[in-house]
């Protein structure tokens, strides 16, 4: 018997054991043997469940059990889910997990323990949900040397900015609403600041560059501070207000940064039409050029399509581990964000002629009562904040990049 153990009875747990039972012939097809749900794991109990036989609430059950060659981690966070991933790959088990905080933070070791034990630590499902794109970079696009990355990587901020953009709602009233729909939590801080986005290019970035980049090291900067007055500007000069994450390697490939912010996408640009709960991500290779992965970044299903397939990629290569990883990485192969150069949008207390006096070829946006919108050409952040120093008595609203 080829078992799984699926830690943690949530929306994604719930999921995969789901897609296992539903798709149980497809999946076994597709591994070449038959996989089940030997147990689960939850502290709750789950009395009405056409599964409450599998329920278990030891981990040293699944850990002492031979049987068992996959654990399924969908627990969150860093602490018991960190313990049991560890011990699962010490145990001589793969391990597959959506838990981008995990991987991003601690993924590194864990990959170095895999590596030792001779199993594999899966984790396709903790980037783009149900969109498949951390193996088609280490697979399809193996022969190229991606320069950059970057994309819509969180579903709530970007169901929360297309509820401000086509609907005129204040952020308060769009977050209201993505709670109300389920697309954001009660606690919605790690969406709406960015972390989560942070999390998932920082895993991006460790995949396409070769080393690991710590989320510590990302400028991270959410959408709570955007406002309805911001997207007007926007909207009329032909952009949408997305935030996006980055990840730009050197030409040489000796350092590589990262960063989370808003930004503003032309009308043209794919990005700007991927709305709602939907994630859009581009790699740039330097063989193919522009490629766009698009689809459903979160939800219950497409999130445990994602965990089922590396399920099946691990039971085809059990015993025989699949390589997948990167090196480890320090500050001196990263690099400050703030020297990547780009068009900024400034909304201030100014006048479109000192806009123009201080910052040179601008495209105004539209202004009021003294209050001016504008799109500065190419600088760098650093000569960003002495310009706006040098203007006496500036007033600024929003800067986006």
């Amino acid at each position: 018997m080829f078992g799984v153990a699926v830690l943690g009875y949530g929306v994604v747990g719930s999921g995969v054991v789901e897609v296992i039972d539903k798709n149980f012939d497809r999946v076994a097809q597709s591994a070449a043997r038959e996989i089940r749900v030997k147990y689960i794991v939850d502290l709750r109990d789950f009395p009405d469940s056409i599964y409450k036989e599998l329920f278990v609430k030891d981990f040293a059950i699944i850990e002492a059990d031979p049987e068992v060659r996959v654990v399924v981690e969908t627990i969150g966070g860093v602490g018991a889910a960190y313990e049991f991933t560890r011990r699962s790959l010490l145990a001589g088990k793969s391990v597959v997990t959506s838990n981008k905080e995990l991987v991003a933070t601690r993924g590194w070791e864990l990959l170095q323990i895999a590596k030792e034990k001779d199993v594999n630590y899966l984790f396709e499902a903790s980037v783009g949900g149900g969109i498949p794109i951390l193996r088609p970079i280490t697979q399809c696009l193996a022969a190229n040397r991606i320069n950059e990355i970057y994309g819509i990587l969180n579903g709530t901020t970007n169901y929360i900015l297309t509820s401000m953009i086509k609907h005129g709602a204040s952020f308060e009233d769009a977050l209201k609403q993505a709670q109300a729909n389920g697309y954001a939590e009660q606690n919605p801080t790690s969406d709406i600041e960015g972390i989560d986005a942070c999390r998932k290019i920082c895993i991006l970035a460790d995949l396409c560059f070769g080393r690991n980049m710590d989320p510590d090291w990302v400028k991270t900067v959410g959408i709570s501070a955007v406002t309805p007055v911001d997207i007007h500007y926007a909207d009329g000069a032909g952009y949408k207000i997305k935030l996006l994450g980055r990840a730009v390697s050197l030409q040489d490939g000796t350092k590589a940064t990262a960063y989370v912010a808003p930004h503003l996408v032309r009308e043209d640009n794919l990005l700007a039409s991927v709305d709602g709960v939907m994630n859009g991500i581009v790699v740039r290779g330097n063989a193919i050029g522009d490629v766009m992965f698009y689809g459903a970044g979160a939800g219950k299903l497409p999130t445990a399509s994602a965990v089922v397939a590396d399920i099946i990629d691990a039971a085809k290569h059990d015993g025989a581990r699949k390589y997948i990883g990167w090196d480890e990485g320090s500050r001196d192969t990263f690099f400050d964000s703030a020297l990547l150069e780009s068009r900024w949008y400034i909304r201030a207390q100014v006048t479109a002629a000192v806009a123009r006096s201080a910052f040179g070829d601008v495209q105004i946006l539209g202004g009021t009562d003294g209050e001016t919108a504008f799109i500065t050409s190419s600088m760098g952040k650093n000569t960003l904040d002495s310009t706006l120093e040098s203007v006496t008595a500036l007033t600024v609203f929003r800067v986006l990049g």
